[in-house]
């Protein structure tokens, strides 16, 4: 039965004392739309919030309108921040990775600063200042870069070696979703089981759990319903934003002339950073 895998999920959760905070972070938005408003669709009818990590140079008008329509009409339910820039490889060896020690300080930071700026242009006041680095890697550079942008935080993989992050607050994931399922025999028991590893007591809260909607199909998504809803309907979870986990949470209450552009002006925004943008 497709509960079944959530039976180590429901006995962690029922054998906890106290309360646990949980998010989840859905990379690479601006690939394959269609997959991604499927699971946005998913979390809405669940009632649950899903950040996304916006790919700037990758995310079209069209995009870009619909999530800041979907920002608009229930703020609290889904949170946009900064995924790299291209989602370019620039590693010659190694593992892949966009913002990778190969890349001076002053390569990064242009390429952050113009992903920021293109982002702020087209999602205003609905773009938290989070970052998370694609294939979750990145140098001392990125860190020291995005202090001087003026983000809040970096998110990464729990087990990330540790940067001098001086105010940035980490705000890790610990479950990668796709990963898991693709690398065993029996996805959905793994997967099951290791969402429960991670529930004991002494994990540092919040827990994240990562997605990635490109690569995720019919099977993925009746899978997380099932795990939205436990997780939604249990006494010991709350699912949140990872903007509530920033010492200054943003408000979303703010007056109808501080919203962010309307669609048409997305466009036009979009046109003219096109314009602009070197070649």
């Amino acid at each position: 039965m497709l509960a079944d895998w959530l039976t180590p999920v429901r006995a962690a959760l029922d054998a906890r004392d106290q309360a646990i905070e949980i998010f989840f972070r859905d990379d690479d938005a601006g690939w394959d739309d269609g997959r991604l408003y499927a699971l946005l669709d998913c979390f809405r009818d669940c009632n649950v919030p899903i950040d996304l990590a916006v790919i700037p140079d990758a995310l079209s008008p069209s995009l870009a309108g619909s999530l800041l329509g979907r920002w608009r009409r229930n703020p609290f339910l889904l949170g946009l921040h900064q995924h790299g820039y291209s989602h370019n490889n620039h590693e010659t060896q190694g593992r892949k990775c966009e913002f990778g020690i190969s890349r001076s300080e002053e390569q990064q930071f242009k390429d952050l600063s113009v992903g920021k700026q293109q982002l702020e242009c087209l999602f205003g006041s609905a773009l938290d200042r989070i970052f998370t680095p694609p294939w979750n890697r990145c140098s001392q550079s990125t860190a020291d870069s995005l202090l001087k942008l003026g983000f809040q935080a970096l998110s990464r993989n729990r087990s990330a070696a540790p940067l001098h992050i001086g105010a940035l607050r980490e705000i890790p994931v610990a479950i990668d979703w796709c990963g898991i399922r693709i690398k065993s025999a029996q996805p959905w028991l793994a997967l099951g089981q290791a969402v429960a590893d991670v529930l004991y007591p002494e994990y540092p809260a919040p827990l994240g759990i990562m997605l990635h909607h490109a690569v995720m199909g019919v099977d993925d998504l009746e899978h997380l319903q099932a795990l939205l809803q436990l997780l939604r309907e249990h006494p010991t979870t709350h699912c949140r934003l990872m903007r509530e986990f920033l010492c200054e949470p943003k408000a979303v209450d703010a007056p109808a002339s501080a919203f962010p552009l309307e669609p048409q002006a997305v466009l036009t925004a979009m046109q003219s950073y096109l314009l602009t943008k070197p070649l």
